[in-house]
Parts: structure tokens; sequence; C-alpha cells
């Protein structure tokens, strides 16, 4: 399996806020993660109002849904990252938790979105995820 991750000349580069413009996957099983949000596995919100610690949360459950089929975080190649009322004094902690997750060399091409709002009105966070192995 080759991921590349692509920051091309020509365009501003994002890898300060985690993420890739390009990513090429080469591999014969692709994985598709569900929304995760900030709860544990008894069903407790982890954060409180906390943007940060609810994106860590939901980070730790991708990286659990992938060890389960046998990934890792560096198989993960498109992120999609919804924010609850989204302004940018909210990129510093979402860089934050990002950085904690994926190295410079293997940032995943990504969507930030601001919405209005989640399923349960506590999420501030929901990341959904797109990883590629070979099987």
């Amino acid at each position: 399996m080759t991921n590349e991750y692509i920051q091309p000349d020509g365009l501003f580069s994002m890898a300060k806020y985690g993420l890739s413009h390009v990513v090429t996957a080469t591999g014969n099983k692709t994985i598709y993660v569900s929304g995760q949000v900030p709860r544990d596995v008894n069903g407790n919100l982890v954060g409180g109002n906390d943007l940060e610690q609810q994106m860590v949360k939901a980070l730790e459950n991708v990286r659990t849904a992938l060890k389960h089929v046998s990934a890792t975080m560096q198989d993960v190649v498109r992120l999609e990252i919804y924010l609850v009322d989204y302004h940018p004094e909210k990129l510093t902690a979402y860089t934050s938790a990002m950085k904690q997750f994926f190295d410079p060399d293997h940032l995943p091409a990504n969507t930030l979105l601001g919405i209005q709002s989640l399923a349960f009105p506590e999420y501030l966070v929901e990341i959904t995820a797109v990883a590629v192995i070979d099987a």
C-alpha cells in the first residue's frame, strides 16, 4: 500500500492546519468510518464545552474504529470535520487536536465544515474518516 500526501506548488500549504491538499491512495481495502463524536465507551460525553477535548475524544474514537480493521491514523486519506457554530477563533483548538493524531508527513485531505448543530446539543464536533490499506 502506498499513500502519498501532497502540498502542491502553487497552492498555499495547509500543513500547519493539519491537512494536505491532495492525497493519493493505493491499496485494496477502503475503510469508511461513520461520524465519531466525543462519547466514551459508556456513552458519556467527554470534554464538556471544550472543543479541543471533544475533538481529541472524537479522533480517539476514529483511531479505535480503525484499529478493529487493522488500520491506523497514518492510513487515513480523508477526513470531514463538522464544528458547531464555527468561527476562526476555534481554529487553534482544531489545529492542536489534529497535531496530536497526524504527523506532518501523513496529513489527510480534509474538509472543515461549520454547521448549526449536530444530533445532540452537547456535541461540538463530529468526524468522519476514510482510510486505505492492503488487506
